[in-house]
């Protein structure tokens, strides 16, 4: 069997656990090299996790002709210039999420992709994770019965565990990220309503800088109007006191309810007056489901899981839940 040989532009935090040991150890796959623009950093990752090469530049790496795909995981603010580079290079690209600072940035990216005829798939990688994929079964088999709405609460202090921790902390810093935390957490949770109910008919949201930490928005709220008749409602908001913390979901239904948590490992079903709850680990490497999946679209195997147009929607209704539209 051929083994598709990857690239990583941006081998930050994310990809010490999450993401990067997965493209080694997924069927088919290895991670040939890595590029950050710190050399004493990208040496010491590329020796930790056993990867061959290693650079400072991103359009070597690009050019490098061993690697065969590449997966950016740098900073949104530069998630264009490296995927167009690639596509442009014949290389397909996994691209992190967000999937770029807004929505007219993944617009190009689309029709980058569509002009180089390569393939370009985005990192919401909860799709291919087991919890997810079960509360999808649910739905579609009408466990609940009719949908009925869908309630959001992502509310976290000031000084979340959740959140991944970096030296600037460019994830609070718009010029870098599109947004604020909303913008790191939120294409996840937006992207799981697209997965469950398909499109959208009307969005709507208001934001706003309520703690001012820092420059991007900590709260934000959202409404959805699927075409299927499902309404979303959710609310984001990283000042709350500790003891309000909460990552809930709940899924109403015409004969009960499905409740889970986005960053969790379990969902809970309530039906005629009982309630049952069940655990659903998640691999050490969570997003190693979603290479699997990329690997087989990128040889030719199997179908994309997260097209562009999915990330370009996601994208579409955080601009439109923080007034960028």
């Amino acid at each position: 069997m051929s083994t598709l040989k990857w690239g990583i532009i941006g081998c930050g935090d994310v990809t010490e656990v999450k993401s990067g040991p997965g493209f080694s150890k997924a069927p088919g796959s290895a991670l040939v090299a890595v590029m950050r623009r710190d050399a004493s950093k990208a040496e010491d990752y590329a020796r930790r996790h056993g990867v061959p090469k290693w650079y400072t530049d991103a359009d070597a790496l690009i050019n490098d002709p061993e690697v065969e795909a590449v997966y950016i995981a740098t900073p949104p603010l530069f998630h264009e210039e490296y995927t167009v580079a690639a596509l442009k290079a014949g290389k397909p690209v996994y691209v992190e999420k967000p999937m770029t600072m807004n929505s007219f940035s993944a617009i190009r990216m689309a029709e980058a992709e569509k002009e180089f005829q390569t393939k370009l798939t985005v990192a919401h990688y909860r799709r291919g994770l087991p919890l997810f994929i079960k509360i999808k079964e649910l739905i579609d088999t009408n466990e609940i019965g009719d949908i009925r709405f869908v309630s959001l609460q992502m509310l976290q202090p000031h000084q979340s565990e959740l959140i991944t921790k970096t030296e600037d902390n460019w994830r609070v810093n718009p010029k870098l990220s599109g947004g604020g935390l909303f913008h790191d957490l939120a294409p996840h949770q937006i992207d799981l309503m697209l997965y469950f109910f398909g499109k959208v008919k009307k969005t709507e949201g208001i934001s706003g800088n309520q703690g001012a930490y820092y420059p991007a928005d900590d709260i934000v709220t959202g409404q959805l109007l699927f075409e299927n008749g499902v309404i979303f409602k959710g609310i984001w908001c990283f000042t709350v006191p500790k003891e309000e913390t909460k990552d809930l979901v709940e899924i109403i239904g015409s004969e009960g309810k499905i409740t889970f948590s986005v960053f969790g490992q379990y969902y809970s079903v309530a039906k005629a007056g009982k309630e049952e709850r069940y655990e659903v680990k998640a691999p050490q490497h969570i997003q190693q489901p979603m290479i699997e999946l990329v690997v087989d679209y990128f040889t030719g195997k199997g179908e994309n899981p997260c097209p562009a147009q999915e990330g370009i929607e996601v994208m579409r209704i955080m601009d439109s839940f923080c007034q960028r539209e």
